[in-house]
């Protein structure tokens, strides 16, 4: 008779599926996993330990890093040309409002990468062997350092990496300025981060789990922006984009909320927090790993913050039409100079109740 009834962790098929845990079950664990974990680790823990596990386990070549470098490029590249010569000219010929031309490219761009990236990560998923989604622990069965990563993986990190790598330079210099960009350039480097690291350290099952989730809403917020700007056309009304805004503004805030604030948590910080721990015992940049995606889930609810704020402005009836809360600094400010701009010159014209254009 077997005297282990579980296999060892090297071997995902003695594994049982796993229940996901609730809020109140994954705080518990969380906090008294890492509590135990940050007391044991006294005598593994200190920068010259953390350097040391750094070249024994990260695992990254010269190669990957220009290929990443080389790919960066690639997406600013095909962004400006599809910009000059697709988005738009098609946004002036559909004859959108002339402050939305500016900004059509930009979420048409973005529609275009996360629809593909987020179909590539639904595939991956749900269509191949890997079972990271129904089973959240099994990103951690069989982890070794320096393990070979699949080449479906690989391609995957590949492309994300590289966009990301993209995105911090366009959201400073390209993208519209809107009341989040800071966060967003966090955003991008923490996520940059958590990419290459995971990939060097061979965490990549996780990986692919938390870009599964975060994707989605990227779709589905610039297909609602783009029927925004496409709303009015040539000074006409277009009932079809109304309402696709509508259901998209809708689904967008149901999924930010069910992918981001619910399965994240639940599926990919309880396993990385709590049963990456049972898995692989003294996993390397625990900590490490642990801070930047609680500081993403952080940062989730701040952008959560202002989907409510949206919702609010609809129930209470200040705002009358699908708008994105973000938006734009740069607008208001400029309508707020027009507005001094234009007090300013009409009090050149009226001094001691006199209107200076009227010819007396």
């Amino acid at each position: 008779m077997d005297t282990n009834p579980v296999d060892d962790g090297s071997s995902s098929d003695g594994m049982e599926m796993e229940i996901m845990p609730g809020y109140m079950e994954f705080i518990t664990r969380a906090y008294s996993v890492m509590f135990s974990a940050f007391r044991d680790c006294t005598d593994r823990c200190g920068l010259e330990l953390s350097r040391k596990t750094l070249l024994d386990h990260a695992y990254i070549s010269w190669m990957e890093i220009f290929m990443f470098l080389m790919c960066a490029v690639m997406w600013t590249k095909v962004r400006r040309g599809l910009t000059m010569y697709v988005f738009e000219p098609f946004a002036q010929w559909c004859c959108i409002q002339p402050k939305d031309v500016s900004k059509m490219p930009e979420s048409a761009w973005k529609l275009v990468f996360y629809t593909m990236s987020w179909s590539y990560s639904t595939y991956l998923l749900f269509f191949t062997s890997y079972s990271f989604f129904q089973n959240p622990p099994s990103v951690f069965y069989d982890w070794k350092s320096g393990m070979s990563v699949p080449t479906d993986i690989t391609i995957a990190y590949l492309i994300q990496g590289s966009f990301y790598g993209h995105s911090i330079y366009a959201t400073i210099y390209m993208d519209a300025w809107r009341k989040d960009s800071l966060v967003m350039v966090v955003h991008h480097f923490i996520t940059l981060a958590l990419i290459t690291f995971s990939y060097a350290f061979r965490y990549h099952n996780i990986g692919i789990l938390v870009l599964f989730l975060h994707d989605i809403n990227d779709v589905q917020l610039e297909f609602t922006k783009l029927n925004v700007y496409f709303k009015t056309r040539g000074g006409k009304e277009y009932l079809i984009n109304d309402v696709l805004s509508n259901m998209g503004a809708i689904s967008f805030s149901i999924t930010w909320f069910w992918f981001r604030l619910y399965w994240f948590p639940l599926k990919v910080l309880w396993a990385s927090c709590v049963t990456s721990i049972q898995s692989v015992p003294g996993i390397p940049f625990y900590f490490f790993f642990n801070t930047l995606l609680f500081a993403l889930l952080l940062m989730n609810i701040y952008w959560f913050l202002f989907i409510v704020l949206f919702v609010v402005k609809v129930l209470t009836g200040q705002m009358t039409e699908v708008n994105d809360v973000r938006e734009y600094e740069d607008d208001e400010l400029k309508e707020k100079k027009d507005t001094n701009d234009q007090m300013s010159t009409e009090g050149k014209h009226v001094q001691n109740g006199i209107n200076k254009k009227k010819h007396l």
